[in-house]
């Protein structure tokens, strides 16, 4: 899955696909690399990042997603909460559904379930603004994977299928190098719940962390998570760094299949 932010203020990329020709090439790119599918989002969800209004989320996301899915081989997925832009994004010809929030705000299961498209179910405690300020869990793979457990019994209570829904346990939202390191560690333990597993890790602080790198010298780290997460179950890697992801899962695609 390649990221494509057409925000401002996004962590990694934030301001430089703004213009809609520019969003396209981009997406183009990583097709061209290996991206299977694109997932645009128009609100930042990086620690500490304001809220943006429905109508600007729309306005950014809309016309990026209508040229995209004209113009795209793969499929395309909104990164997006509100159930206004669930719906017109849908319209617009989205495939897919990625929710930072697990479709929890007001209206958006209900968006979510009649748009009639695949949804994925994300882990985060607390929002944006605050959610790194000292969270505090007594086991984290288990309450994680509870609280994903919930929501997928939600969506399915709703009309979204099981064979609909993907998982993600939302490294770097609201947890801290420890929480992530046991969930990248057990991520195994999610493989139950659903379709499949997202997984977004690229660049995040947790590799920073670990590395002592800063944004732009994180590429060697995220590949490695993105290597365990595979061989852990992940079906699904969410990556800015397209062809050399790409590359990394072909080699342990390659050897996971040996037998």
């Amino acid at each position: 899955m390649g990221v494509l932010n057409v925000t401002p203020d996004s962590f990694s990329d934030g301001g430089r696909y703004l213009q809609l020709d520019a969003a396209l090439r981009r997406a183009e790119a990583m097709v061209a690399e290996g991206a299977a599918l694109i997932d645009v989002g128009g609100e930042s969800t990086r620690p500490g990042a304001p809220p943006v209004s429905v109508q600007e989320e729309l306005d950014r996301v809309l016309p990026v997603v209508e040229r995209l899915a004209r113009a795209l081989p793969v499929p395309i997925s909104v990164d997006t909460s509100k159930p206004e832009v669930i719906r017109e994004a849908a319209r617009a010809g989205a495939d897919l559904l990625n929710d930072v929030r697990a479709l929890r705000l007001p209206g958006a299961l209900e968006a979510a379930a009649a748009s009639g498209l695949p949804v994925c179910l994300m882990h985060m405690r607390g929002e944006p603004a605050t959610m790194q300020q000292e969270p505090v869990y007594a086991d984290v793979v288990a309450e994680v994977h509870a609280f994903l457990a919930e929501r997928v019994r939600a969506c399915e209570s709703a009309g979204i299928s099981r064979e609909r829904i993907l998982v993600d346990p939302g490294f770097g939202f609201g947890k801290t190098l420890g929480h992530n390191l046991l969930l990248l560690r057990h991520l195994d333990r999610f493989t139950d719940l659903a379709a499949g597993v997202l997984v977004g890790i690229s660049r995040k602080s947790m590799i920073g962390a670990l590395l002592n790198a800063p944004m732009d010298d994180r590429l060697s780290g995220s590949l490695a998570a993105a290597v365990i997460a595979f061989w852990q179950g992940a079906n699904i890697i969410r990556a800015h760094d397209v062809r050399e992801t790409a590359q990394a899962l072909r080699v342990c695609a390659a050897a996971r299949a040996v037998s």
